[in-house]
């Protein structure tokens, strides 16, 4: 038997579910997790949607299968006679069949399924809720099969018990990577999405790590406890946290950071650190920036006065903390000073 068979099939789509993360786009990637775990656990339609736990209305949803773009709106308008929400609710990350709440005599009669599953054929649900308790984000994975002989087995049961937590972090993950591409970097930080009003659309485990330890008795855990700074500006909040913001269409993307040296400087101080850094003369750097060799000169007296450093190299390992004890090669190539000199 080719090891490949022996395989555990959840073990092996999981593994998909990280390792093909870069190769699909993110706006494709729900959509083709929910098409392979059809390979796991069959079924003719599917649903992954998320959001708050503040309004249960969904923020981001993915239908596969056919399914209409209009069936979100539906269940959702339906929300106050579902007889399988309740129980999905109070039993997280466990799969619930809807035939185990409501014999399928009575579900087929009642005006919640003739509105929201008989249009489509369907006639079983397996539904699981997954809740991140420290950003009230929350997950609803939903499989539907037509066949009413097509019972869901222990086995689907079981696989699909592991897998929703995997769904739910792997396209957290390739959202974040992607967005690392288009995005500014910031040391030692980490990101969310939120709309404007703060409210939490994505998160990573470490930027709710940095708003607990900064903020640790914030009134509302599914939203920022601070107003948003203007767009490509950064600014520090409790006396030792940057954070800095940038439109993501209607949303925002936000970066929070412990704050350095560096973060303490003017934005023009920090754009002529970042020059000289790189190797530039004074009459380069100032070129790039804008200004006079002089201008340049005058700022960078400062900043070593602020930093307390005295020379290139000693600003270098500021700009550059992670290059080890050598000096990264464009400081290396840059003019030496003198002491005493800028």
């Amino acid at each position: 038997m080719p090891l490949s068979d022996q395989v555990d099939p959840v073990d092996r789509y999981v593994a998909r579910l990280y390792r093909w993360a870069l190769s699909v786009a993110p706006e494709k990637y729900r959509a083709w997790a929910l098409n392979e775990l059809r390979n796991v656990v069959p079924h003719d339609f599917a649903l992954w949607g998320t959001g708050l736990v503040s309004d249960w209305r969904f923020h981001t949803v993915t239908v596969t299968g056919g399914l209409p773009r209009s069936f979100p709106q539906v269940l959702e308008e339906t929300r106050s006679i579902n007889p399988i929400l309740p129980v999905i609710l109070s039993r997280l990350d466990e799969p619930i069949d809807l035939q185990t709440v409501v014999p399928d005599a009575a579900l087929f009669k009642s005006a919640f399924y003739q509105r929201t599953f008989a249009p489509y054929g369907i006639t079983r649900v397996l539904a699981t809720a997954h809740l991140d308790q420290r950003s009230g984000l929350y997950s609803l994975i939903t499989l539907y099969r037509r066949d009413p002989a097509q019972a869901w087995t222990d086995t689907d049961l079981a696989r699909q018990r592991r897998l929703p937590y995997h769904l739910v972090n792997a396209a957290s993950h390739l959202f974040f990577l992607h967005l690392a591409k288009t995005h500014e970097k910031l040391p030692s930080g980490a990101a969310a999405v939120v709309d404007a009003q703060g409210r939490f659309h994505e998160s990573q485990p470490k930027f709710l790590d940095f708003l607990e330890r900064h903020f640790p008795d914030r009134a509302d855990p599914q939203a920022l406890p601070f107003e948003l700074p203007p767009p490509a500006t950064q600014k520090i909040i409790n006396d030792g946290l940057c954070v800095r913001c940038e439109p993501l269409g209607e949303l925002w993307v936000v970066h929070l950071w412990p704050a350095g040296p560096l973060d303490r400087l003017t934005a023009r101080e920090r754009e002529i650190v970042l020059a000289v850094s790189q190797g530039l003369s004074f009459k380069q750097a100032a070129r790039k920036i804008g200004v006079a060799p002089s201008t340049v000169a005058n700022h960078l007296y400062r900043i070593y006065r602020k930093l307390g450093v005295y020379s290139r190299t000693e600003l270098a390992s500021l700009v550059y903390p992670d290059s080890d004890d050598e000096t990264p090669e464009v400081i290396a190539a840059a003019p030496k000073l003198t002491d005493g000199s800028l």
